[in-house]
């Protein structure tokens, strides 16, 4: 993927939204990945394998991104 098409999909709300919705959620049931990969680090993390970690950060990045879009519409002054 070039550059700028990899700047142009990191700053669309559209599709940083639609990224949380599916990788971030995936699979629905019984709860969102993710979530049961930050409950378990919340946890202490206590058998998590390299395989985990990977995990959520793979369900995870979408949220980052959300996440800066949002810091950059707060804070950008333009």
């Amino acid at each position: 993927m070039p550059v700028s098409s990899l700047k142009a999909f990191i700053n669309d709300w559209t599709m940083v939204g639609l990224a949380c919705l599916t990788l971030g959620l995936a699979p629905f049931v019984p709860e969102p990945h993710v979530w049961g990969k930050l409950r378990w680090v919340a946890g202490g993390a206590i058998g998590m394998k390299p395989m985990d970690w990977f995990d959520l950060i793979m369900h995870g990045s979408p949220w980052v991104l959300l996440l800066r879009l949002i810091l950059l519409k707060i804070f950008n002054k333009n």
